[in-house]
């Protein structure tokens, strides 16, 4: 039998970057709470945070980066600063945040939030056929002016 603190160890410091990825998750806000029905979800660039715990508690912001090493996150305008001036981001574990408003470009991720199957959603008209459209009138359009 595993020791429960060597069992601890490989679930949190030792793990795969895959499994850190998967415990990226931060508590939704009350409202976005009732709009999908879940209490947490993985955070993503692009979401608007409250810090709850720490020196910048009750700071608003967006997710800058996103490190999975430190199973934390960058947020725009936390930073702090060096004693020669420089300023540098303060990561911040994601249990300590709230996510007040979410990235949405991502289909997939707000097709799971709603409870829907990502796989059977509409696809939308892909952005390659458009710009193999332009391509195309580029060409001839260069084809003209040569002529």
């Amino acid at each position: 039998m595993v020791k429960p603190t060597k069992m601890r160890n490989r679930m949190l410091f030792q793990a795969t970057l895959q499994t850190r990825s998967k415990q990226m998750g931060s508590a939704l806000s009350k409202d976005l709470q009732k709009k999908y029905g879940k209490k947490s979800a993985r955070v993503v660039e692009g979401d608007s945070v409250t810090i709850l715990r720490g020196e910048f508690k009750g700071v608003d912001g967006k997710i800058s980066n996103i490190s999975t090493q430190k199973s934390s996150v960058a947020i725009d305008g936390v930073k702090k600063e060096k004693t020669k001036g420089d300023k540098f981001d303060v990561y911040i574990h994601t249990s300590n945040l709230v996510i007040t408003s979410l990235n949405s470009n991502d289909k997939w991720r707000m097709a799971k939030l709603e409870g829907k199957d990502p796989t059977k959603q509409p696809k939308e008209t892909s952005v390659k056929e458009d710009s193999k459209e332009t391509k195309v009138a580029k060409k001839v359009e260069k084809k003209e002016d040569e002529n």
